[in-house]
Formats: C-alpha cells, sequence, structure tokens
C-alpha cells in the first residue's frame, strides 16, 4: 500500500521486513504473477502490464528460497534457464554463482545425475545451481528471494562479486532475514504491514530508522552479522 521507489539499471535493493511485511507479495508483481490494483510499475518507463508475458518474464528472473531442481545432469538443470547456451556460458553462470568449483570435484562433474529435486546436493550447493541457472538467462531484473540461506557469509560475498563482474547492468532484488545479506545495497526498504517504512542505503538508516536500528540489534545479540 503506498509504496513509491525507483531501482536504477545495476543498482541493488535489499527488501527487509518481517514475516507478513509484503517482501514476496511486492517482488511477484515485477514479473506479473500477480497485478497492482492501483497505481503502476514501469521497466524502461513502459508500464509491465503492456509487455507480452513472456517478453517480461525473459526480462526478469526469480530464485526462491526453496530451489527447484529437475531430474537430469547439473549441464542440463544450468541450460534450462537458457536453451541453447553454450558450455562456456554455463560455466561462465556457474562460476559467478560459486558452482563451479563444488561441480568439478564431483565425480562427473556437470554430467552429474541430479535426483529429483536435487536430493544428492547439499541446500547450498543447490541453491548455487539455482542462482546459475538464473544468471545464464542474462535478465535485467533478478530477484532472490532469500536464496542465499543456505550459503555461507563469505560464499553469498564472493556471489555478489562475481556477479558485478559478469551481470554489471542486471538490476538485482534481494529479499533476506539477514542484514549482512543487504547491507552492501545501493536502496534498502523496510517493510512493515504492506508499507515502505523506510528506504536508503545502510548507513542512512542506521541513523534515521528505528525500525532497521531494531532489526540491526537484535542480529547482532544473536550474532549474525558476519559478513
Amino acid at each position: 500500500e503506498g509504496v513509491s521507489f525507483t531501482a536504477e539499471p545495476g543498482e541493488t535493493i535489499g527488501i527487509l521486513g518481517e514475516t507478513g511485511s509484503g517482501k514476496s507479495t511486492l517482488v511477484n508483481l515485477l514479473p506479473r504473477l500477480y497485478d497492482v490494483t492501483e497505481g503502476q510499475i514501469l521497466l524502461d518507463g513502459i508500464d509491465i502490464r503492456n509487455y507480452r508475458i513472456k517478453d517480461l518474464r525473459q526480462r526478469v528472473s526469480v530464485v526462491l528460497q526453496e530451489t527447484i531442481l529437475f531430474s537430469g545432469t547439473i549441464r542440463e538443470n544450468i541450460r534450462w534457464g537458457k536453451s541453447d547456451a553454450t558450455d562456456e556460458e554455463i560455466i561462465t553462470a556457474a562460476k559467478a554463482a560459486q558452482a563451479h568449483d563444488f561441480i568439478m570435484n564431483l565425480p562427473k562433474q556437470y554430467e552429474t545425475e541430479l535426483g529429483q529435486r536435487g536430493v544428492n546436493v547439499s541446500g547450498g550447493q543447490k541453491q548455487r545451481i539455482s542462482i546459475a541457472r538464473a544468471l545464464i538467462q542474462n535478465p535485467n531484473i533478478i530477484i532472490f528471494d532469500d536464496s542465499t540461506s543456505a550459503v555461507d557469509s563469505l560464499t553469498e560475498k564472493n556471489i555478489r562479486q562475481g556477479m558485478s563482474e559478469t551481470h554489471k547492468e542486471c538490476t538485482k532484488f534481494i529479499i533476506a532475514q539477514r542484514i549482512s545479506s543487504v547491507r552492501h545495497a545501493d536502496k534498502i526498504l523496510v517493510l512493515s504491514g504492506g508499507k515502505i517504512v523506510a528506504q536508503g542505503d545502510h548507513n542512512y538508516l542506521m541513523e534515521t530508522s528505528v525500525d532497521y536500528q531494531e532489526i540491526y540489534a537484535s542480529q547482532a545479540k544473536k550474532g549474525v552479522m558476519a559478513e
């Protein structure tokens, strides 16, 4: 309700808020999983309702917390994001997602067969394969819906750095529970009750937003502020 913000090309937008505050609802509007009831969302100055659904969704890629992998090889799972992708593109996407090294340590490497839903790889490995699949699509917008929750902070940082080299112009939305996942963002939106109660970068919010300060203090107390 009353949500308004601008995301420039290449920017990273962090989204924080308690469960039920509207974080996923907000980003689900971008690929038109459902539509706004008032106002509009503009992509490159054009109302997203004026794009063909197929064209819009080729420009918006989503990585969910609950990773969905398919039966088949790792190569096939990554290529699902771009059916005509070359082996070089697959490897580049996997490297950016910090998946290449663990894949190369598997007996069959990229030809490793994944069980249904990826039961034979860890949660963090599944998330990195899923991120590679999204990156290979080369979208204009990529949405991470708490999709690095199963990786450690160093790997998460390396994923950010990898993407900054390969997807500079891609606008990134990161829904996260940990402030450490979004404190680097160009802009952080703090949601509560379906409204943006504060927005700005980490330093600005630490100075001006009681809501953000409370989240930070709570997480610092629990020891989850590692970079």
